[in-house]
Order: structure tokens, then sequence, then C-alpha cells
């Protein structure tokens, strides 16, 4: 009898599913706990396995296709079985199409007609919207092949873009395209979606507001040059400033608890948690995730700079767990390294406050009367005034700068 698989809800907070690739052909034979598909979530793409024996009798859903969790992608069975009368059976084995969000029409002068039929050198096709895997974009953009060159040779459905056409493109290369007007309209992916929901929803929910303060960094700079030398001379794991400004947050909520908390509303409270978990913001291709070092105040510096570096490592594979994203008390974001200066983040909901860290700056400052050269950097504390004041944030903030003002005393 034929066997219904269907896209599984694989994330706490998926809604839908977009299927990026698949893994094995019809007619395969199938063992329960075989990856046959990989799905692009809202967090990760992930593998989708097999919980039954079988043939894959059919490909329901083709590779780019979003799905609604629930809907039939696959049929599993044995062979001879009758897919097509099974199908039939399956009032709902076709969801109804996601819907795309379409651009805002750009103001025209009004055209007669004929003109609005015209070929594409009177401009015509400015905005065609070009219907592309994920994976065909990616292939594509790897290689520097603009998807306007494939336009109208998609094989998926639709005429969709999927990965073989970027392939035999990149085979049997056509003559060259001369750049059209207009734009090309890029697919919002899960992750970018689930990205503009809950950013959205944190700072029109969340009442935001920012405490800044300049940061001397000489002490923190000299300590982190003491420590990578001796990892050297060692093997041991090298610090970077985003471990030392993670460990310095730790201490600092251990002493100002109140910040290390979540307002709930449903509940009508203010969580408190006796445990420090600091998400590290990431920047990956699609997006951004907040991988999570877990206990933090309890683990020493190699320990977090290990953690997290294998975290980031696993965020930029695309390889994090829906769990190693979960469950933050606090979260950092650095832009320092591309040299921000300066900048506010939006809360990680539900924690009630986010640390933006800017480049340390090589400037002039006053000491002992002496202008001389500094390190500083700037912090900027983002916060959700229903659980944070704004004397208790800058209580948390100064004990913050004075950890790394004096980085020695987090080695105590």
């Amino acid at each position: 009898m034929p066997i219904a698989v269907e896209m599984p809800k694989m994330t706490d907070t998926m809604e839908e599913g977009v299927l990026v690739q698949w893994n094995v052909d019809e007619g395969a034979e199938i063992a329960a706990g075989d990856v046959i598909a990989q799905v692009e979530t809202d967090k990760a793409t992930m593998d989708v396995e097999a919980y039954d024996d079988g043939v894959l009798l059919r490909k329901v859903a083709g590779e780019g296709d979003a799905l609604p969790i629930g809907a039939l992608i696959a049929v599993l069975g044995a062979r001879g079985d009758d897919v097509d009368a099974f199908l039939s059976q399956q009032a709902d084995h076709k969801p109804p199409p996601v819907a795309t969000e379409k651009p805002p029409a750009s103001p025209q002068v009004s055209t007669p007609q004929k003109d609005a039929l015209a070929p594409a050198a009177a401009g015509a096709d400015r905005a065609v919207r070009i219907k592309a895997s994920p994976l065909a974009r990616r292939v594509a953009a790897d290689h520097g092949l603009p998807l306007y060159q494939l336009r109208g040779s998609g094989s998926g459905p639709d005429g969709r873009i999927i990965r073989r056409d970027v392939e035999a493109h990149l085979s049997h290369p056509a003559a060259a395209v001369t750049q059209p007007d207009g734009y090309e309209s890029v697919r919002v992916s899960q992750m970018r979606k689930t990205i503009a929901r809950r950013l959205s929803q944190s700072k029109f929910t969340a009442p935001h507001f920012y405490l800044s303060i300049d940061v001397d960094m000489e002490q923190a700079v000299a300590s982190r040059q003491r420590l990578n030398s001796q990892a050297e001379r060692t093997g041991g794991v090298k610090v970077s400033y985003n471990d030392l400004v993670t460990k310095a947050c730790a201490a600092a909520l251990v002493q100002h608890p109140a910040v290390n908390s979540s307002y709930v509303a449903e509940e009508n409270e203010i969580r408190q948690y006796n445990y420090v978990d600091i998400g590290i913001a990431v920047a990956i291709e699609d997006g951004l995730v907040t991988p999570v070092v877990r206990g933090v105040d309890r683990k020493g510096l190699t320990d977090i700079a290990s953690e997290a570096a294998a975290l980031a490592q696993r965020a930029r594979d695309r390889k994090l767990q829906p769990a190693e994203m979960e469950g933050s008390t606090f979260t950092t974001s650095n832009l320092g390294m591309f040299g921000i200066e300066d900048f506010t983040a939006i809360i990680n909901t539900p924690n009630a406050c986010i640390l933006a860290i800017g480049a340390i700056r090589d400037v002039p400052v006053v000491k002992g009367g002496q202008v001389v050269p500094g390190k500083r950097m700037k912090i900027t504390l983002s916060c959700d005034h229903r659980a944070v004041d704004g004397a208790l944030g800058a209580r948390f903030m100064a004990t913050l700068r004075g950890f790394l003002e004096e980085p020695l005393t987090l080695l105590m």
C-alpha cells in the first residue's frame, strides 16, 4: 500500500519549508532513516529522513517548491502500487501555492496597449520575475552567472530554473547576453522571512532604549596578545575580542541578574534566569543566526573561544541544529571586524537586552594631563524598557566596562 511522505515540522517556529534538493531518484529502494531530501526551514537547511522502508514511487514536490507543513512531497510503497489512484484519494495532496509578495510597481507614464506588448528591446520585460530554486541561485552565484542569462530556459515546475539548468549552461555557455534594464527579483528565503517577522515583532512590540559607553581597551588588547602568544607556544586555543566581551558580559550579568531576563507578556511576568546562556550573532549568506554558548558564567576564556568558534563554523556551514540556536538569555552582536564603530541592535526576543559591539579604534586620549595614544571601543546596550529601566542598564554597563578595562579580573 502506498505511503505518504509529508513535509515535516523540523523547528518549533517552522510554518513552511522549501524543498532544496532530492537526494534519491524515483524507483530507488529506501530504508527507514535514509536521507531522501533537503529542506530549507526558517533556521537552517536540514535533512528529511524516511520513516518507512519502500520504493520511492513518485516525487510530488519539485526542487524549489515552498510547501506548508503536512503537504505531500512524495509517495513510498511497493513496486506495482497504483500511485495515481492513491493520489486521487489525497484530497489535499497539492496544497495551495504559497503567496509571493510582488514588488511595488514603479511609477510609469501611461502608454498605448501596443507598447506594453512590445519586444524586449523596447524594455517590456524589465519587471519580469526570474523564478529559480535556492540551490540554482547558489550555484549560479558561485560561478558568477547572472540568472537573467537563463531566462526562459528553466526546466522546473512553471519554468523555474533549477540546478541542472545552471549546470547545463555552465557546460555549454550560450552567446553573451547584454545586461537588461530593470531588476532581478530575489526569492525571500525561509530564514529571511523569519528574521523579518521576529525583528519586526521585537522592534514594534518591545519598547527599545539605548545606552552607549566608550571603553578603554588598552589592557584588553595587551591581555589578549599575551594569551594568544602563549597559545601559539603551547598549541592552545586563541582568544578573540568577542570572546573577551562574551566572558565580561557573563560576569556582569551575574552581578545584575535583572538584565539577564525576559518579559513574558502572556504570563504578565518578568523571568530572571539563574544561568547565563549567551547568543552570539553570526552572519551567514541568507541572514543572521544566533548560536548559543551555554553556561558562559561557569566557563573559562579558552572554553568559550573553542565553543564559539565551533558554533560559528557550523553556522556558516549551515549545520546548526535548532536546539543550538534557542534558549539564550542575552545576546551580543559584533560588527567591529567590518570597521563599524557604533551601531544599535534590535533585541533578540525573548531576551530583554542585546549588546552591539563596535570596532577598537586608535584615538588620542588624555591621561595625566597629557594627550597620548589610546585604544577605545564603543558598545551600545539595547534594552526592553518593560523589563530593564535606564538606571539598571546603566549599572550593568558600568560593571561591564570595569571587567573589560581590567580583564585580569575575568580570570580570577
